[in-house]
């Protein structure tokens, strides 16, 4: 099996951020140990975009040996005095350092911003085959015809195998959308022996944004009015005629440049964002180091809540066009928008399966992190379910929407006043343009709820009119669209407490047959596997027939994740050592479930320590299937649970997914209030995949 792959362009603006970051994330699914190296960058004084994009998305260590070996001006100057063999031994050494410690590498190339394109692509050539790794050419199809796309991808080809490369595959990128399934017949009809794969242009993926450009022209922010700076910037507009004429030609995503005194455009620009008639503006630029008038100031200042950022710059109004005109668009870990756009591209044009094949990648036993949510990923959008969100307007909330979408792992339904959302949307600079809004006090659906809530709860003495008002409650709502299947499952707790969240579906939704309780589970997801533990987030002090009922849905909640369940019946001692109530609660529990279940896997009592560690559970309990290799944590007790989780979470670095509930006919699930925008994504996945299961 190789054990690199070296992608190579044979010209700039090829978008190879794209394809590093889809490549990069096939084989980290695949492989869990992945290491990146660029033989050459741009610059040794600023840090590198990409090199940056890659260490921060997947989380690798920059510190304990350099991803990469020059700079473009040391290259030029080593080259040009003959130290090419020095070079590349160079290259070849701090390669070999990062193979060292990862189980494959993938070797980034040139971006052809330095030397000469010919004696560029010759190193590029050289390198690939010293490194013995195999080449993934990127060739750009921007701006060209059909025919013209063939001849490039022929060139590349003829060019690296006339260099004794040898060839994994060739992707064609940015190929105009409206010719990709020419290009795609015509390569299905020639003569290469590997493969190739088209992916279209995405205008926004090319676009700066407005953070970029501040970054670029050293701006001062002068006012953001809670706008996010990750805007993207369809169009420059030098604004230096009068105000109806600059109003003429606002347009959605357009950046205007205005001289810092012209106080007219100043103010009618801002008041445009206000305006409903008007399209929004990515940003106001203000040039020639000229500070708006203080009243203009103090206007500026009041308009808190108008999000349109406004950049002042010390160029003239003509400097600072060009220079956000050369302003280069990259893709930023930071950017979801633009990571989540470029990986759903990846996936969809490029055959993910037969890239694997052709690079030889070989699946391990070892699950990452990235692996699981990757796996979990693609399991939901193979059978894509509709979930409903109640908190519509908590901006991690619509953060997580936006990637979700864009990614088309779930449908999605808002709940919340629908201005309110469209609102919070917009100032966030997001387009949620495939979600659902609904706002459940003046809903058509909501006295259909009320009267189905009251047949529900007619037995504890509850009135139409307290049905009527819970029905206008999100959480309420949101549990009746998944009783009546308009939903699939419903992820709440960002802004309300657990109980608000889960109560309704005790109400309504219920639990399944055959469980006595629910429970909940953390997945855990450690560097080099996934562990289950439970209940850490539900039941205070479970008795002996609880424990077993939870141990029993946690084992079936890890085999629903492809996780062989082995389950460990935790307690303070092991085996037949200890001695009091909660022993042996634990040790009746543990009997309970091997009644039930006689096919799983049980241990218990059994300490965390031999539950876990081969060693130690060789020691403690020599024979047993579980000892030092269980999956499944059963706690004795809430207590007990959410300590250790949160411990194992802190101490070692582990992501905690969950709590994920379990138990209930369909599948409703309970966030942290201070849940971050990846936990939102991973909780929402999950109860997609619960639902696929149900």
């Amino acid at each position: 099996m190789a054990r690199s792959l070296y992608l190579a362009s044979l010209e700039p603006r090829t978008g190879r951020s794209l394809v590093t970051l889809g490549v990069m994330e096939l084989l980290t699914s695949r492989i869990g140990k992945v290491g990146y190296f660029r033989p050459v960058i741009l610059s040794g004084d600023v840090p590198d975009p990409r090199t940056e994009l890659i260490v921060q998305r997947f989380g690798l260590d920059a510190t304990s040996h350099p991803l990469s070996a020059y700079s473009a001006e040391q290259i030029d100057h080593l080259l040009a005095d003959g130290e090419t063999d020095d070079v590349f031994k160079t290259i070849l050494e701090r390669y070999k350092a990062i193979e060292e410690h990862y189980d494959f590498v993938l070797v980034d190339g040139t971006d052809y911003t330095g030397m000469s394109a010919a004696l560029e692509f010759d190193f590029n050539a050289q390198v690939a085959n010293h490194l013995g790794a195999p080449v993934l050419p990127v060739v750009n199809g921007e701006g060209r015809s059909v025919a013209d796309v063939i001849d490039a991808l022929r060139i590349a080809r003829e060019s690296l195998l006339a260099e004794g490369c040898t060839l994994a595959a060739a992707i064609v990128n940015r190929v105009a959308a409206e010719d990709v399934e020419q290009v795609r017949r015509l390569l299905g009809r020639s003569l290469h022996s590997e493969p190739v794969w088209v992916i279209p242009e995405v205008a926004m993926l090319g676009m700066p944004t407005v953070r970029e450009i501040a970054d670029e022209l050293d701006a001062v922010i002068l006012h953001d009015g809670g706008a996010t700076l990750d805007r993207e910037v369809s169009a420059i507009k030098i604004a230096a005629m009068t105000l109806p004429n600059v109003l003429s030609h606002v347009d959605t995503g357009r950046l205007l440049v205005t001289p810092g005194d012209r106080s007219d455009i100043i103010v009618g620009a801002l008041a445009s964002r206000v305006a409903t008639t008007f399209p929004n503006i990515a940003a106001l630029v203000l040039t020639g180091g000229h500070a708006p008038d203080p009243q203009v100031m103090r206007l500026i200042e009041g308009l808190a809540d108008v999000p349109v950022p406004v950049l002042a710059v010390e160029l003239d109004t003509y400097e600072s066009a060009g220079a956000i005109a050369a302003t280069p668009a990259v893709i930023r870990a930071d950017n979801e928008r633009k990571v989540s756009t470029a990986l759903l591209l990846f996936e969809e044009h490029v055959d993910t399966e037969a890239l694997a094949t052709t690079i030889e990648v070989t699946s391990t036993e070892r699950v990452t992190p990235l692996m699981f949510e990757y796996a979990l990923r693609q399991r939901a959008r193979a059978d894509r379910r509709h979930i409903v969100l109640p908190e519509g307007t908590e901006p991690r909330i619509l953060r997580a929407a936006d990637v979700l979408l864009r990614r088309r792992v779930v449908d999605l339904t808002l709940l919340g006043n629908v201005k309110d959302v469209e609102d919070r949307i917009t100032s966030l600079g997001l387009d949620l343009g495939e979600v659902s809004i609904i706002e459940p006090a003046s809903s058509d659906l909501r006295e259909r709820f009320a009267e189905q809530y009251l047949e529900l709860r007619r037995h504890k003495g509850i009135e139409l009119e307290f049905a009527w008002q819970a029905m206008a409650d999100v959480s309420y709502f949101g549990t009746m669209m998944v009783h009546n299947d308009l939903a699939d499952g419903m992820v709440s707790g960002s802004a309300h407490t657990t109980q608000h969240t889960i109560r309704p579906g005790f109400e309504i939704i219920r639990t399944r047959p055959g469980v006595s309780v629910v429970s909940s589970v953390f997945l855990m997801l450690l560097a080099d596997r996934v562990l289950v533990y439970g209940d850490c987030a539900v039941n205070p002090e479970p008795d002996a027939e609880e424990l077993a009922d939870i141990a029993i849905s946690s084992a079936a909640t890890a085999a629903q994740f492809g996780i062989e369940p082995r389950i460990a019946m935790l307690s303070y001692s092991t085996g037949v050592s200890g001695k009091g109530r909660a022993v042996e609660r634990v040790r009746k529990a543990t009997e309970l479930v091997r009644e039930r279940r006689e096919d799983l896997e049980v241990e218990g009592p059994i300490q965390y320590d031999a539950a876990i560690d081969a060693s130690v559970g060789e020691a403690k309990l020599p024979g047993s299937a579980v000892a030092g290799r269980a999956t499944v944590f059963i706690f004795p007790d809430l207590n007990t649970g959410n300590n250790t989780y949160k411990a194992v979470q802190r101490s070692s670095g582990a992501v905690a997914v969950g709590p994920v509930l379990q138990g209930l006919n369909k599948p409703i699930n309970d966030l942290s209030r201070g849940c971050t925008v990846d936990d939102i994504i991973n909780t929402v996945t999950i109860t997609a995949v619960q639902a696929q299961d149900g």
